[in-house]
């Protein structure tokens, strides 16, 4: 018979990379949210729990029941193969701990396979991220990128958090850069897998010294940010990442590659060149739709998104460690620099 595991004994586990987490939700539950870093092996896809469903509510418990059996039965052979595969200690979960993970934990111990199941399932995971987050102390001292638009606040980031730097990634757990072009290329994700996301890097970087960050608003794409992490970014030192003007037009068309995305970006100005000197809105309409892309970023730098981030910054009094560079490389370094000297 299969054991049952709660929600704290599972998070030590997790903490310790000592056990697999595997969803047998269906796909479209799986892509909505999970635990971060789980593997989905569904019980039912998507049509196949859209159908018992339909039974479910039509006919009845029982038909639903049967339905639902049959299925399971002719799928079960690749289905055990699946978990005979996965090395190391095993927790399958469902929405509520209910049929499916009952199910597929039993099943798996008939044929010699041991696996835990998660007590109350992913409804269990979610209500425990939302009260971590909203009682969090963050005990790390933020350090906040600040630059105006193509600086390469982000591929900063992620190039000291590759070389083991303390890093939230907001953007990354987002899946948006914040802008109203920060969807375009990429896959924006919803509250409850930010959530997810945010308070696993959370606790993993709480004995950090510190917490390197970008100076994100309240909103990122889909997503809102707690308000103590809102409240700690305001108080924190700041890096202020000066790049030429010619190096973040580069930054830019490297990252949006606007060949691919044209139809969008364009969709995307036309939400704001209402708030662009006509002109000059003209021109950079006339340089997208003639593939001028370097000019029309060079514009939108210029016109645009340097006048606004020049204003956003007069709010903030604190002061700022300036790192000029020529590229991201030599910002990285910058920053890890001053990194070295302050901590």
């Amino acid at each position: 018979m299969f054991q049952d595991m709660n929600i704290d004994e599972l998070l030590a586990l997790r903490h310790n990379r000592e056990i697999v987490t595997i969803d047998v939700r269906s796909p479209s539950e799986f892509n909505d949210a999970t635990i971060p870093g789980s593997l989905n092996i569904p019980f039912f896809d998507d049509a196949e729990r859209a159908e018992i469903g339909t039974i479910y509510k039509q006919v009845s418990v029982k038909a639903a029941m049967d339905r639902g059996l049959e299925l399971f039965s002719a799928k079960l052979p690749a289905f055990i193969k699946q978990f005979e595969q996965i090395q190391g200690t095993k927790a399958v979960f469902c929405w509520r701990g209910g049929m499916r993970s009952r199910t597929t934990a039993t099943v798996l111990a008939l044929m010699g396979i041991k696996v835990y199941r998660l007590t109350g399932g992913f409804r269990t995971y979610r209500r425990w991220v939302v009260e971590t987050l909203e009682q969090f102390d963050l005990k790390p001292r933020p350090v906040v990128l600040l630059g105006n638009t193509g600086t390469g606040k982000t591929a900063i980031l992620r190039q000291l958090k590759h070389e083991g730097y303390p890093v939230l990634d907001l953007e990354g757990m987002a899946g948006h850069r914040g802008s109203v072009f920060g969807h375009v290329g990429i896959k924006a994700n919803n509250q409850k897998t930010f959530d997810s996301l945010l308070v696993t890097d959370l606790l993993e970087l709480q004995q950090s010294p510190y917490v390197l960050m970008e100076g994100e608003s309240k909103r990122i794409g889909k997503v809102v940010l707690p308000d103590f992490l809102i409240s700690k970014k305001e108080q924190a030192m700041q890096l202020f990442i000066q790049l030429p003007l010619e190096e973040r037009v580069r930054q830019i068309v490297a990252d949006y590659k606007p060949q691919e995305h044209k139809p969008e970006l364009i969709q995307g100005y036309n939400l704001i060149k209402e708030r662009i000197h006509t002109p000059i809105a003209k021109e950079i309409t006339m340089n997208l739709e003639t593939d001028q892309f370097e000019e029309a970023v060079r514009l939108l730098l210029e016109y645009y998104y340097d006048p606004r981030y020049e204003y956003a910054m007069k709010q903030y009094q604190q002061e700022k460690k300036i790192i000029e560079a020529n590229t991201v490389i030599e910002a990285v370094q910058g920053v890890k620099d001053f990194l070295a000297n302050r901590f």
